[in-house]
């Protein structure tokens, strides 16, 4: 048996090829080309690599196109915690001494001592990996318009407090088009005092507002021409000029989040499992789709639900030693799953009586805060679709949430 490993880098990469007893067979520096790719797959090739019998790799990365060239075929590729691969590198010197050719050794000697305790990159279809790129870069400016938000709001509070009472009764705030055409239109609040009711109008209906516009322009003027203090003129006119930097920004947010929203609406109910996935209350189809990016369409990839509820972070962890015991949550876990968990678990009981009850029995019987108990229900709602995804069968609110005269029966 032969493995592999590869310490990546940015521009070039250290490989090395080692037997079943840690013999060194061979080395390479290869570059982050195609030229470098052909090298690596030649010198694999060379050491019995084949379509059916491929050697698995082990790397420090699980993105890029190196991978992909990786993954081409039956290949079990390893992706290696860099913290792990140091804590080995530790197993076979205590000087501290590092080197990219000694990493790359390690690597292929982890797969060669404990390839069982180590999980290969799931084996997901094309249309999954395309909606994970999609909906995480969806949730990803998500973020990023959230922050710009934050940022314009915390702003327009040293100086333009009017901007924001203007838009407080509006869904989203500041990321409405509305408010983004007020700012524009009027960066700072001496102008705002200015704008007439047939301009302010003008600035809706730029915005794309359909109804209710000459009564919404009214009680806009009337905020605007209020009575708030105000920064000196030309500290006002300076702070209206970062507005206006700070808008750009989330203009671009806003925009991205859209476009990757329709993205996501036009792959996601393409995939097989999506049906079932939408048929648990509380996803749709954007937080829906963070989900199976997350999750992947391998069947294979989780023994059992236990482990996908320790992935995603929603099962507690117990940490005993002597007479001491005590159970928390888990802090290392996939980021993405748990965020898309806790809302995911904030929404279902408005859609599911049983996952209202639920949610209440933990806070009234268990003494469990919001945050616990939304972690829990989390962790059941999770059992229930890796279940279903097996079994692709859908969400049935009796089966999943049965009542106590049922359950007794």
């Amino acid at each position: 048996m032969i493995y592999c490993g590869i310490d990546w880098a940015e521009r070039t990469h250290d490989v090395a090829l080692v037997d079943d007893t840690g013999q060194l067979l061979a080395k390479r520096h290869i570059t982050d080309d195609a030229a470098g790719y052909k090298i690596l797959l030649d010198l694999l090739a060379e050491y019995g690599d084949t379509a059916e019998h491929p050697i698995p790799v082990a790397i420090e990365t699980s993105r890029g196109l190196l991978v992909a060239v990786l993954r081409q075929g039956k290949r079990k590729v390893f992706a290696i915690n860099p913290m792990a691969a140091a804590r080995y590198r530790d197993r076979h010197s205590v000087s501290r001494k590092k080197s990219d050719p000694g990493d790359a050794l390690v690597l292929a000697n982890i797969l060669r001592t404990d390839m069982h305790a180590h999980r290969p990159l799931p084996g997901d279809s094309d249309l999954a990996r395309a909606i994970a790129v999609l909906a995480r870069a969806q949730q990803d400016a998500t973020w990023n318009r959230q922050q710009g938000a934050n940022q314009l709001r915390s702003l327009l509070r040293e100086y333009y407090p009017a901007a924001l009472d203007a838009v407080a009764t509006w869904t989203n705030g500041l990321c409405r088009p509305e408010a983004r055409e007020l700012l524009r239109t009027a960066p700072t609040p001496a102008r705002a005092a200015r704008l007439s009711r047939t301009q302010i109008s003008a600035a809706l209906k730029r915005a794309g507002r359909k109804r209710g516009i000459e009564t919404e322009a009214g009680r806009i003027r009337e905020v605007f021409r209020a009575e708030y203090a105000h920064q000196p003129p030309l500290v006002e006119g300076a702070l209206g000029q970062q507005m206006l930097a700070l808008l750009v920004q989330l203009e671009a947010a806003c925009t991205a989040a859209d476009d990757l929203a329709k993205a996501v609406e036009e792959a996601f109910p393409q995939h097989p499992d999506a049906d079932v996935i939408l048929s648990f209350p509380g996803l749709g189809v954007q937080l829906g789709a963070r989900v199976l990016a997350e999750l992947g369409d391998d069947h294979s990839r989780f023994a059992d639900a236990r482990g996908l509820k320790a992935y995603a972070g929603s099962s507690p962890i117990t940490r005993a030693s002597g007479k001491k015991s005590s159970i928390t949550r888990r802090r290392i876990k996939n980021d993405r799953l748990n965020h898309a968990g806790y809302l995911w678990a904030f929404a279902a009981p408005n859609g599911s009586p049983g996952a209202k009850a639920h949610y209440r029995r933990r806070r009234d019987a268990h003494g469990d805060w919001h945050a616990a108990a939304l972690r829990n229900l989390f962790n059941r709602l999770l059992g229930q679709l890796y279940h279903c995804i097996q079994h692709h069968q859908l969400f049935d609110e009796q089966t999943a949430f049965p009542t106590p005269l049922a359950a007794a029966a």
